[in-house]
């Protein structure tokens, strides 16, 4: 199950790298998401059922699947109900796995606490000079509600999941904007993401982190 899979970009790398392994379901809160997802289907590939609906009320029957992805999808919600949800539907034994963002690191602090800050003051210094914003000048609040990895597994073990690993991603010692000059010339960070990833001291740098948790077996 793909959670909040947006233009099915995991669902066509799952039927392309292992097609006959999965029954894959994928679902997003976005028609039009759901509708690029199946532009990316083919005649020949394994069934694969496509939902339009929100994580906070999947329309799945309870313990209907082995695994459940939420990629990308836990910081743009209400997590206290997004998980007894995304535990609801999964079998006893089965996997969850979900990333988010990882508020605590460098990167996004001073991406949110800085960055973004000044650019949306130099677009209000834009408007009272007459001056149409750029868009990035003009950027509305994402919406984004991030939270630690401690306090992420504590929601995790109330919805009945039990973590059992944290995997930190996206290690980075830049911060934005000289992140994207860094990244358009370094081969090393495009051809090898791998050694972007860490469990150790080193993952306090990562921008975001991974975590996969079991149901309880009955």
């Amino acid at each position: 199950m793909d959670i909040g899979s947006g233009p099915g970009m995991f669902v066509r790398h799952l039927l392309d790298t292992r097609p006959s392994d999965f029954r894959i379901t994928a679902c997003d809160r976005s028609p039009a998401m759901i509708d690029a997802a199946a532009g990316r289907l083919t005649a020949s590939d394994p069934e694969v059922c496509l939902s339009v609906s929100r994580i906070e009320d999947l329309p799945f029957d309870d313990c209907s699947f082995d695994v459940a992805l939420a990629l990308g999808v836990l910081e743009y919600v209400d997590i206290a109900q997004a998980l007894p949800e995304v535990s609801r539907i999964v079998r006893p034994g089965g996997l969850v796995i979900a990333t988010m963002l990882n508020p605590a690191s460098p990167y996004r602090l001073f991406e949110w606490c800085i960055y973004w800050p000044a650019r949306r003051l130099a677009g209000r210094i834009e408007g009272l000079l007459g001056i149409q914003p750029s868009r990035p000048h003009g950027a509305r609040r994402s919406g984004i509600r991030a939270v630690r990895r401690g306090r992420l597994a504590r929601l995790m073990r109330g919805a009945g999941l039990t973590p059992y690993d944290v995997v930190a991603f996206d290690i980075t010692s830049t911060v934005p904007p000289f992140d994207k000059l860094v990244r358009r010339h370094h081969r090393r960070w495009r051809d090898h993401p791998e050694r972007t990833v860490s469990r150790g001291l080193r993952g306090r740098m990562g921008t975001g982190y991974l975590i996969a948790a079991r149901k309880a077996p009955v």
